[in-house]
């Protein structure tokens, strides 16, 4: 793991969710929660208080971004996140950690990695 992305890893589930769901583009609350749902083909649902709760924790922790709205047509109140740089690193990091431990797993029950 790289150094000073230690003490945030591993990410919780809702936190992993959450930064999934911005890697690609900034969104607001209920973006996040759709693409959540998407991307984990509804197995997986954010309720508005466990997302806004940890986006205010990832807020603080600098791994997440609060930005102003995207266009002038934009509801005003609606609040937009995105990946900081860290939060982006800090991705990649646990990224590779849960794919070395999917290997492992895979090498203990002797399964054969899926082909694209």
């Amino acid at each position: 793991m790289k150094e000073g992305f230690d003490q945030f890893l591993p990410l919780s589930p809702a936190a992993l969710h959450i930064l999934l769901a911005l890697a690609s583009e900034d969104r607001h609350g209920y973006g996040i929660m759709r693409e959540v749902a998407r991307q984990s083909e509804d197995r997986y649902k954010l309720g508005p208080g466990t997302l806004y709760d940890n986006l205010q924790k990832l807020l603080d922790q600098g791994i997440v971004e609060e930005r102003s709205p995207r266009s002038p047509g934009d509801d005003p109140r609606r609040r937009y996140y995105r990946l900081s740089r860290f939060g982006r690193g800090l991705l990649a990091t646990e990224i590779a950690r849960l794919e070395a431990l999917v290997r492992e797993a895979r090498q203990h029950l002797k399964i054969r990695p899926e082909r694209a």
